[in-house]
């Protein structure tokens, strides 16, 4: 049997899988546009326009999983982006036979009450949100119908190694270890999930071996939710450095920004997972899988070294 997984995205999921795949002697290829070099030992990088079905065709075939772990860092580029992506990856699937393991996020469920768990409805009220949905939909539908096998895991804002400029939280160690005061969308008091990103690849290397966990969605094991003021203290504590200040950026500074900034307009739409509690129930994948969160204090580590 084949043992080969190809990875589409080089960013922060895209390189642990391919780290955690190749690190048991499995042939891994990443591609991305630009042909990439993700520095992970063992693997081959592949120049490729990902969003050409036929090419990624050509390029899935053999292999035994086809990971979607891109990620279009230009929020203002979602729609005319994603669609073309999603279709070829759903077609490169379909025929050559690889399992299609989906890379999502919690955007679909839209503003929620409690925690969120698989069997919420997908209901996002932003554009975002719509999209992915409308991705997750289209793969599920095709699962159901025998055309290929799909899963998608979601996970929370992602702390961990390689997260960067990238998450709520460590983006801001740069600026905090200068000394600056730190900003935060939202409420800087209220519950909040967050996610190591190796976690993420972890669970999504699983769902993609395992059969019986095809054709639904999985929230990634992560720690119990902090605010966001408690992850930034205890990302600075972790490398001995004192609590820094937070201060909260008010709703109307973003409502007022928004109409000029598409950027902003963007994150405003997001805004309410920062001004209501956001937590993840991630009660499933950990009695199937048995797995836990990397501890808290590690994730921190690893966040303030990002």
């Amino acid at each position: 049997m084949t043992d080969r997984h190809l990875v589409i995205g080089a960013g922060p999921v895209g390189r642990h899988v391919a780290g955690l795949i190749a690190a048991r002697g499995s042939e891994v290829v990443v591609a991305t546009r630009s042909g990439t070099d993700t520095g992970v030992a063992g693997v081959t990088h592949l120049r490729l326009d990902a969003s050409d079905g036929d090419a990624l065709t050509a390029a899935a075939d053999g292999f035994t999983v086809l990971y979607n772990c891109a990620n279009p860092s230009d929020y203002t580029t979602w729609e005319e982006v994603w669609p073309p992506l999603a279709a070829a990856m759903l077609r490169a699937a379909e025929r050559t036979g690889a399992v299609y393991a989906i890379t999502g996020n919690l955007y679909p469920y839209g503003p929620v009450d409690g925690p969120m768990h698989e069997g919420l409805p997908d209901a996002a009220t932003d554009h975002k949100g719509v999209l992915r949905a409308r991705m997750w939909a289209e793969a599920s539908a095709a699962h159901a119908a025998g055309r290929l096998r799909a899963v998608e895991v979601r996970g929370s804002d992602y702390m961990g190694a390689g997260v960067g400029p990238n998450g709520h939280v460590t983006r801001q160690v740069p600026g905090l270890l200068k000394g600056r005061r730190a900003w935060v969308i939202g409420s800087k008091y209220l519950p909040h999930t967050f996610t190591d990103v190796l976690d993420a690849a972890r669970l999504l290397v699983a769902t993609a071996e395992d059969e019986s966990s095809h054709g639904r969605i999985w929230h990634v094991p992560s720690n119990p939710p902090r605010t966001q003021e408690q992850a930034l203290t205890d990302v600075m504590a972790a490398i001995g450095r004192p609590p820094p200040k937070v201060s909260q950026i008010p709703g109307p500074v973003l409502a007022s920004l928004a109409p000029v900034m598409p950027v902003v307009r963007e994150l405003h739409q997001l805004s309410y997972q920062w001004t209501r509690p956001y937590v993840l129930d991630d009660s499933a994948a950990r009695a199937h899988f048995g797995m836990e969160p990397t501890s808290w204090d590690e994730v921190c580590r690893r966040s303030a070294q990002s």
